[in-house]
């Protein structure tokens, strides 16, 4: 399956926040402003746009340390301007990374981060941020299941993978021990619903969903979402 050539995805990042609560594990989720253009009511982490300034000395280059650098600063910079959270640059763990599937049409390329949340209250701007909530993954989950709220799938898929975790101490533990897992999506449709697959999913390069073979996918069809995985 040959994607057509696309313009490359606006770099961005962004971070999750983690809490131990005495019913588990607790990240923070900021509800967007439904006029966006981007997941406009969605539940999302704390994150946006790649700006110059993010980068060392203040000038936007395409080179892997410097973006990664950039990312970083980015993701800290968004905490702070969405949720009035001061992030120590130092404790961000980097995770996975996200690219969209071809015919998005917005395309954001985003560094995911994993961090202690810090002390401090919430806040937010009541602007491009309506809401937020400190919330068990699996409880997120549920709510989007049920209806209550707005997912896209790289979050989905970020907390369903926090779910295996009982505290911030066995997630961060695991994000550092592992390298970053970069998913670039691939979309393919059945009568039942969207699919959302990435590397290693025997669909991924010829769309053949139903073929037999490994899977690394995101099923979503109306009556909920789940994960196909192949160890």
């Amino acid at each position: 399956m040959t994607e057509p050539e696309l313009e490359p995805a606006t770099p961005a990042a962004t971070v999750v926040l983690l809490r131990d609560a005495p019913d588990g594990l607790e990240t923070l989720m900021l509800r967007r402003n439904s006029r966006l253009a981007f997941a406009g009511g969605a539940w999302v982490f704390p994150g946006g746009r790649i700006d110059p300034e993010d980068f060392p000395g203040g000038v936007a280059v395409d080179h892997d340390d410097a973006l990664l650098t950039a990312a970083r600063n980015a993701a800290v910079r968004e905490a702070m301007e969405e949720a009035d959270l001061a992030v120590d640059v130092d404790g961000l763990v980097w995770f996975s990374h996200w690219t969209p599937a071809a015919g998005a049409p917005i395309r954001f390329a985003t560094w995911f981060f994993m961090s202690r949340a810090p002390e401090g209250r919430v806040t937010v701007d009541d602007g491009e941020i309506h809401e937020h909530i400190w919330i068990r993954p699996a409880e997120a989950i549920r709510r989007r299941e049920v209806g209550e709220i707005e997912l896209i799938p790289p979050t989905w898929m970020t907390l369903f993978n926090l779910t295996e975790f009982p505290s911030v101490d066995a997630a961060l533990g695991r994000a550092r021990s592992e390298a970053p897992a970069f998913y670039l999506s691939r979309i393919g449709r059945t009568d039942e619903g969207v699919v959302v697959m990435w590397a290693g999913d025997v669909a991924y390069e010829n769309g053949d969903l139903e073929a037999p073979g490994p899977r690394n996918r995101l099923v979503m069809l109306p009556d909920g979402w789940r994960v196909e995985r192949t160890s």
